[in-house]
């Protein structure tokens, strides 16, 4: 079927996803409960050979709850009465998860302060410390 692009280097095919209907729960009108407009979409993101070994983890890790043992991402839409709408929506919700796991953290490099800002630091509680000490009651 079709790719859908992630990145320029990136694309998924249609084929990986797998979507169920079901009935949307909660309040809403005449025909929002009684049809099949909720998208439930599975994504299997270990067995997939679209992502590279890098993004899969770090999706992992981004998907948190929703990743199943298995390694299947689950996401679920029901904000709209339409199922078409339902099926749009929770595939950008999938393609911004995507590409967001695209994204390499930047590494931190372990900084210490200088002399000078510890000095200052320290001066400042000194010099605060002082001007509350004499906040207290006056004695002759």
């Amino acid at each position: 079927m079709a790719a859908i692009p992630i990145t320029r280097s990136i694309s998924i095919d249609s084929d990986e996803l797998q979507e169920s209907f079901t009935r949307a729960g909660g309040p809403g009108g005449q025909h929002v409960n009684t049809t099949d407009s909720a998208v439930l979409l599975r994504f299997d993101v270990g067995a997939s050979p679209s992502l590279p070994d890098a993004v899969k983890n770090r999706l992992a890790v981004l998907a948190g709850s929703r990743l199943t043992r298995d390694g299947v991402l689950v996401l679920r839409s029901e904000g709209a009465r339409s199922q078409l709408l339902n099926r749009q929506e929770v595939r950008e919700r999938l393609v911004a998860m995507i590409r967001e796991a695209t994204i390499v953290p930047k590494r931190r490099r372990p900084t210490k302060p200088s002399k000078a800002a510890k000095a200052k630091r320290l001066d400042g509680k000194t010099k605060r410390s002082s001007v509350k000490s004499l906040r207290g009651k006056v004695t002759d």
